[in-house]
This record gives C-alpha cells, structure tokens and sequence, in this order.
C-alpha cells in the first residue's frame, strides 16, 4: 500500500527562473513552518521537488528570500532523499539547528551552523531504518530535556489504512528514535476527521503533528482529512505525557467554516516576537484549484477552562484578521 506518496504531494512555486513568484504575490508553501531567530521570522516549507527554500520577515506581511541561493537544503547536497521533500521544521539545539524533514517517505535530521543553512546530515540516510512509511516529523523538547519525534506513521490493518501519529523518544546524540518507545498518538475516530468530501473513502488520514507544553499539560494540533479534501482541517488533543494518552478537544479549531477558505490545515504552532501565540497553515489555491497551496497565519486564543483548568483554544479575532503573507523583494 503505497497511499502516503498521494497524500503530502506539494504544489510548487517555480515559476519561470523565480522561486518564489512575482512581486507581492502569494507564498506558496504547503505544510508551512515559522521558526523565530535573530529577532526575525524565517518560514520554509514543502515547495517542490528539489529540497526546501526559506523566506524571513519582520512582521509576518512581507517576506523576502534569506539568501541569493534560495536553497537551506538541496536534493544531492549532502542529504538523504530525490524526490518527495516535505513538510520541515526547524528547531535549536545547542549552537547549531537542525532541519527535520521527510523525503522518500522516510524522516531525515540535517543541521547548520545558521538558521539559513545550508543543511547538511551527518550521515546521508533516514533518522530509522524501519520498512513503514514515514512523514511529517516534529521534534518536542520537554522540561526535563528529553527529546521526542513525533510523526506521521503509515499503518496498514483491516478496519484501519492510513496515517496515524506516533512518537517516540529521541537520540539527540545518535539523531536516531529509539524504535522501543514507540508509541501510538492519534488516528481517525471523530466523523469531522473522514468526511464524504474525502478522496478515498477508505483511506484515514491525522497527520503535521505540531505539540507545545502549558502548565504541564501537552497539547497536539493535528490535521485530518486528505488534504486534497475542501474539509482538510486542523484539532487539537491534550495529555500529561508524550506517550498519551491524549483526548480530543472540541472539533476542528480551524476549517473552512470557520475561516472561509477550502483545505485549511497542516502548518506549525510558533510564539510570536509579540509574545503572542500563532498558527501557521496552509489553504488550497482558490475555491476550485487545490495546489500551489497558500500560507496563512492567525493568532491563537486560548482561553482557561473554569472547571477541567485546559486551554480553550481558537482563533482570535475572525477571518479578516488572518494574516496573508507575501513576498517582496
């Protein structure tokens, strides 16, 4: 069942000569991540079919290409992977960064010495050597400085085909997840998650795992739905630990309800240079087009429960607060 290569295809944004498209139009980043450094936002994303490129701003409106080579990680540059490079994001660590990333459906950890790269691995291959398919890596530090990866797992059974989320503890040392710990997150079991708009009625999707920690509490936005679904959208779950287990909160928190704009999902939670809580996540094209999928950016509500003590989470304002992000020169 080789289904997931259907399931992350990105849209791209080579047009012409240009990466990244004409004056003051649209990003065209699927799977988007923001990772905040230098006093600045650096955003990359899945973009097509070479590696990754990344944008940077100061106020998350207008970005601009980092470097003259628009390239942090290339296809044949020191990195697992030829086709198939999705969904990165990048973390700190000590004083280098490291860019996760999925190629070939398989997860892969580069560094840099700069947020901007050029990343490179230590080793030229996948971070597991396990024969499932794999994607959409997230790395969770915890209090305690242990590490975990979490990710997107393909999971083939009778009453259950298609992705799941997982995690298990990471070797920060070794860039390896100790395959022992693995542990099952998530997986479809709430009707807004595998609507009849989906493409494959058979096929079950949670996937772009992105997890924060409030007041001892862990708190998991996932994406459900083929993305290629009008309904792709994004919930969230809570838990007391990594390993779950974790309880659904309310129903999608972000949808094309809620925010007017079809394939809302898969994008990454990030603290502004405001302080204040953000989502980044991507939409479809227009009404009828589903790829090169857009950036978009809203910030979070988050509200304490009265009774339980959980955050509430939302978004801010209404859709015309959405910030629609694009590139300049």
């Amino acid at each position: 069942m080789k289904r997931l290569l259907t399931m992350a295809l990105c849209g791209t944004l080579l047009a012409g000569c240009s990466y990244f498209g004409n004056e003051g139009e649209l990003i065209d980043y699927a799977d988007p991540t923001i990772i905040v450094a230098n006093g600045k936002y650096y955003m990359t994303g899945t973009s097509g079919s070479d590696g990754f490129t990344m944008l940077e701003s100061a106020n998350l409106k207008h970005w601009t290409p980092c470097k003259q080579t628009p390239f942090i990680l290339k296809k044949g540059d020191g990195i697992f992977g030829t086709h198939s490079f999705w969904a990165p994001q990048i973390v700190p660590y000590n004083d280098k960064y490291l860019l996760a990333y999925s190629a070939e459906q398989k997860l892969c950890i580069a560094e840099s010495d700069e947020v901007t790269g050029p990343y490179r691995q230590r080793e030229i291959r996948p971070i597991s050597d396990c024969e499932e398919m794999n994607i959409d890596p997230f790395l969770f530090q915890d209090d305690d400085g242990k590490w975990y990866m979490f990710h997107a797992r393909y999971m083939e059974q009778e009453d259950y085909p298609g992705n799941t989320i997982q995690v298990a503890e990471w070797d920060m040392d070794n860039l390896r997840m100790k395959e022992e710990t693995l542990t099952l997150c998530l997986q479809v079991d709430e009707p807004w998650e595998l609507t009849l708009d989906g493409m494959d009625k058979g096929y079950k999707t949670v996937e772009g795992p992105t997890v924060m920690k409030r007041d001892g509490v862990y708190y998991l936005f996932y994406s459900a739905n083929d993305y290629r679904s009008i309904d792709y959208a994004v919930g969230y779950a809570t838990a007391t630990s990594p390993y779950g287990p974790w309880t659904k909160q309310q129903g999608p928190i972000i949808s094309r309800r809620i925010i007017g704009e079809n394939g809302s999902g898969h994008g990454d939670f990030f603290i502004g240079l405001d302080k204040k809580p953000y989502y980044v996540f991507h939409v479809h094209q227009n009404d009828s087009t589903v790829d090169p999928r857009s950036v978009r950016i809203m910030e979070l509500k988050m509200t304490r429960h009265r009774t339980s003590g959980l955050f509430m989470i939302s978004m801010r304002g209404n859709k015309n607060d959405i910030i629609v992000p694009r590139v300049y020169r």
